[in-house]
Order: structure tokens, then sequence, then C-alpha cells
């Protein structure tokens, strides 16, 4: 087991550069309409978008009329977002910082990557004006459940331990809530969705672009990741993700 694997679990275990992710991972921003059709942003709204990557999503909500706020915790996706005219900030989903209450609060496949999803709670309400509105979209139960044990299984077949912590936060629906209520939240609408997802670049590429972090923490060397991630592919079989989302939308209460 690589020395990394042996540590605590950090506040996230994503690892992203936004060149591969927008490669790569471009299907996940597109498949987050449905998430930023919920939140409905309305002109001149003032709205925070957690975890924003590389801004897609985020330039969207500025194209509605809104005045929006990125936060990442990755200096390679801010930096991106920044390419794009947005305001995108360096900061975590678990330490928001402003001065400013934003009416509402968008997130798209973020929260399941950030485990202190306590203090993550309570920083968005904290973050959001009464009455303002939290809406978004995460990876829910059974999220990759397949694609994860073939990974699973091909590092101990080579020898490598996989981290003895959580990766991500897949909740249920139940365990969602909550989360979310004990954070102060009310009128909390979240639900279960399965999207078995077509990866146009393969598994093998998904591996490594959203499995880099999960990598390091098993001690994979960078020489070894591609043959890895071809038999991760070959053990899956498909090309298919299996995809289950969480889609919620939420008020903090006057």
């Amino acid at each position: 087991m690589g020395k990394d694997a042996l540590t605590d679990a950090p506040a996230s275990t994503s690892k992203w550069d936004a060149e591969d992710y927008a490669r790569i991972g471009g299907f996940v921003p597109a498949l987050g309409q449905a998430a930023l059709e919920l939140l409905d942003p309305q002109p001149g709204e003032h709205i925070l978008d957690v975890g924003c990557g590389d801004g897609t999503l985020t330039l969207k909500i500025k194209e509605m009329g809104a005045d929006v706020i990125g936060i990442d915790n990755s200096l390679s996706m801010v930096a991106a977002a920044k390419a794009k005219g947005l305001d995108a900030r360096l900061m975590d989903a678990a330490d928001l910082r402003f001065s400013e209450a934003f009416d509402a609060a968008f997130s798209n496949a973020t929260l399941h990557w950030v485990l202190d999803k306590e203090r993550a709670a309570r920083a968005i309400w904290f973050a959001l004006k009464p009455r303002g509105r939290f809406a978004g979209e995460m990876g829910g139960q059974g999220n990759l459940a397949k694609l994860r044990e073939a990974l699973d299984d091909e590092l101990v077949a080579r020898g490598f331990g996989p981290p003895t912590y959580a990766a991500n936060w897949y909740p249920s629906v139940e365990e969602f809530t909550a989360v979310y209520e004990q954070a102060g939240f009310k009128e909390i609408d979240a639900r279960l969705i399965e999207r078995p997802t077509p990866l146009d670049h393969g598994v093998a590429a998904w591996v490594t672009t959203f499995r880099a972090g999960w990598l390091d923490r098993a001690g994979v060397p960078h020489e070894e990741r591609r043959s890895i991630a071809e038999a991760v592919a070959d053990r899956v079989g498909s090309n298919i993700a299996d995809y289950v989302r969480l889609r919620f939308i939420m008020r903090k209460p006057n």
C-alpha cells in the first residue's frame, strides 16, 4: 500500500488539470443543464457557484443576467474560469469567506468530492440571504459502483491497496437531507436519478482523469497508470458509466 493511503482522509479527494478535464470531462457540465434549470437564475441576482470548475456553467449563469462568483479549490480550474472572463476565486467549499450574502447558490458535480460535508453545508447556509435558495446536483447513492469496484479490484490485483477511507460522499436522499437540515435548510427536495452515461473518450481516460487523486493516494506511479486504466476498461467491458445523480433544491429560512 502506498504511503499516502495510510494518511488521514483529506477534505477533498479531487485533483484536476483544467485542460485534461475540458477534453475528457466535458460531459459533466453538459449534463448539468437540468440542475441549472432548477436553479432558474434571474437577471440581477447575486449567485455563488460552489465548485465552478472551468466555469462552463458559471458562464451560463452570467449570460442569464445574474451577477455570479465562482469558487473552486483547484488553481488550474480557477485559472480556466478566469480566462472566460469570470469572477472565480480559489476557495474550498467547506471554508467559504464572503462579506456579502447571495440570493442563491449553485453546485454541479462538486459536493461528492467534499468530505467535510457538514462544514460545507453550514458554510453555504451562511453565504445565503434569508430565503436564499441552493440548487444543484452531485453523485448519489450507488454512483459509479461498477467502475469504482473494477478500479479497486485492479489495484488489489497489482499489489496496490486502495485508500482506506472513502474517496467520495455519495449519499442517499435521507443522508443528504439530514446533513442539510442540520445546517439549517428547509423545504429540501432531493431525489436520486439513474443516468447511465456514455464516455466518449472511454473508461481508461475516465480513470486517469477522474481518479487521479485516488491513484495518488494508492501510491500508483504515473508510468503504471495507463496500463491500470486500460485493464479497468477491460473489466468494465463497455464505455457506459453507471452514474447516479442526486439533484436537489432547498431554501434558507427567514
